[in-house]
């Protein structure tokens, strides 16, 4: 048997930390797919945020106009929006001079990081909860991914918007604040193409997630994107839908039968183990992440179903 002294041992780790190997920097892949006339979307991966992905879970609009390029949302670190700036602006040939931020989950909003204050854009509500709670991501997201968060802070939008559209050029682009998902979202329609952006208000094929969700207003919210007259949806998560409606009708049915189950779940006495545990519907089965995003679920609404639900036995009426 080989004995290895201490000496030995750790000038073999230094050497194997200074490797090249090692020492190479990570790397998104940022691979956009052109679904209209001058609008590329980069597809996010379908399951939650971790250490292989570096985050990069959502779904990333570019567009092109004849003044520059757009983006609605912009990835989760300072990495990945420095590497989407370089691939929108030799994808487009256009300088970068807008970029929407959607609402504030950090999948959709450290990017920002890589670009000026003044080109990124939030609604008034928005840009009052990114105030309040866009920094308290930061810790989270870095126990999460480490380096790939190296540099990373937050950017607060330097553009509040104020107007119910913006042109670039030829290209107008309406903009519909809504909230459910959370309490401050914007859908952006396309009127060149008729896609709408839908940010996480939808998703398609890929469980909702619900961390700051109203479910009651999340749902008027839907019910408004069916009234706009576009033809096509871009989900925060999840494949393009061709058609209309078809993932708006999706997360609806969702988060209709979440509301249902867990409501029932309560009034039965299950305990919130029983209730992440419980049979979801087969028509459910093409939904990515759908037991984790029903635990998920359990976790945020279960207690205050109870508190709403159950009176207090303790207190005198």
């Amino acid at each position: 048997m080989t004995m290895i002294d201490r000496r030995a041992a750790l000038a073999m780790v230094a050497a194997g930390l200074a490797s090249p190997l090692r020492a190479a920097p990570l790397r998104y892949t940022i691979d956009p797919q052109l679904v209209a006339p001058d609008l590329w979307v980069v597809r996010g991966v379908d399951g939650p945020i971790d250490g292989a992905n570096g985050g990069a879970i959502a779904n990333i609009s570019i567009l092109r106009t004849e003044v520059g390029a757009v983006l609605v949302d912009c990835g989760p670190s300072l990495r990945y929006g420095q590497q989407l700036k370089t691939v929108a602006e030799a994808l487009t040939g256009k300088p970068v001079i807008r970029v929407y931020l959607t609402h504030l989950h950090p999948d959709h909003i450290y990017g920002a990081a890589a670009f000026d204050r003044s080109i990124v854009a939030a609604t008034p509500a928005l840009a009052r909860s990114l105030e309040t709670l866009g920094p308290s991501f930061s810790d989270g997201m870095y126990r999460l991914l480490g380096d790939w968060m190296r540099g990373t802070e937050f950017a607060a939008p330097g553009k509040v918007l104020g107007e119910d559209h913006e042109t670039f050029g030829d290209r107008r682009l309406d903009l519909y604040p809504l909230a459910g998902h959370s309490e401050a979202d914007l859908a952006i329609m396309d009127t060149t193409t008729g896609m709408l952006i839908a940010g996480d208000l939808v998703f398609h094929d890929r469980a909702p997630s619900t961390p700051h969700a109203d479910i009651g207003r999340w749902l008027a919210s839907l019910d408004r994107l069916g009234t706009i007259g576009h033809r096509t949806v871009i989900p925060g998560h999840g494949p393009v839908d061709p058609t209309s409606s078809a993932a708006i009708d999706q997360t609806r049915d969702w988060l209709s039968w979440l509301r249902e189950t867990l409501d029932r779940a309560v009034a039965e006495g299950l305990d919130p183990v029983e209730a992440g545990n419980l049979p979801i519907p087969e028509r459910f089965a093409v939904l990515k992440a759908a037991r984790y995003e029903l635990q998920r679920s359990v976790a945020h609404f279960f207690s205050r179903i109870e508190e709403q639900t159950l009176p207090r036995v303790d207190l005198k009426r």
